[in-house]
């Protein structure tokens, strides 16, 4: 059983993969050694090989018998697994978090949408749009996380690395798309507002269907 420093290190090479990756530091489908993988993380061979298999057991890597490491590819096998997740953990987090949720809750959400909407309305600015991408991913956290389950929390989180790298703009919301994705949110919480959950059930999945057709637009 690794000692806790040692899972410090290897949690640390870890995020720093992802990081890389999501930057494109790292590209889809690139073959690449551990030693390549020191440099590109900064992380000791040690922690790289405690990492490996939990990027492989994640589908991030896998290995490929005398070439190395190859990252995974961007393929429509990934766009339709991934999408396909997403309407099954979020369908159910979003049931979940209708029920659950204390009013308080749901009405400052409203609230941080409905200012950020009106706002990107009058236009989008850098700044904007920087705080629409993380509004964006912290209620899809929100919400997964509501449900208490730290294993679905974990493949949420994984999946939705696989979802940014589906498109490259995935990793940064696109100006033109801030007020209809915030739009597409904010029927999921007026439904939440109402208490209505299959009413939100129905939103979030029109919602991910819409991310879904942008990704595959590209």
């Amino acid at each position: 059983m690794g000692k806790p420093a040692d899972n410090r290190a290897r949690d640390h090479a870890y995020s720093s993969f992802t990081t890389k990756l999501l930057a494109h530091d790292i590209e889809p489908g690139q073959i690449v050694s551990q030693r390549e993988l020191m440099e590109l993380t900064g992380m000791p061979l040690g922690a790289i090989r405690e990492m490996i298999p939990r990027l492989e057991a994640d589908g991030l890597i896998e290995t490929v018998p005398r070439r190395g490491l190859k990252v995974l590819s961007i393929d429509l096998d990934l766009v339709r697994d991934a999408f396909q997740l997403r309407h099954i953990i979020e369908g159910e987090a979003i049931a979940v978090f209708c029920a659950r949720a204390t009013d308080a809750d749901i009405t400052a959400i409203a609230a941080a949408h409905r200012d950020i909407r009106d706002r990107a309305k009058d236009g989008v600015t850098p700044a904007l749009l920087e705080q629409a991408q993380r509004m964006d991913w912290a209620f899809h956290d929100q919400v997964v996380d509501a449900m208490g389950n730290r294993i679905i929390s974990d493949i949420h989180r994984v999946n939705a690395i696989k979802i940014r790298l589906i498109r490259n703009s995935s990793t940064r919301m696109l100006p033109e798309l801030a007020v209809p994705v915030l739009a597409e949110h904010l029927d999921v919480i007026d439904a939440l507002t109402a208490r209505d959950a299959p009413r939100a059930v129905a939103a979030m999945h029109a919602h991910i269907d819409s991310a879904k057709r942008r990704a595959l637009a590209l």
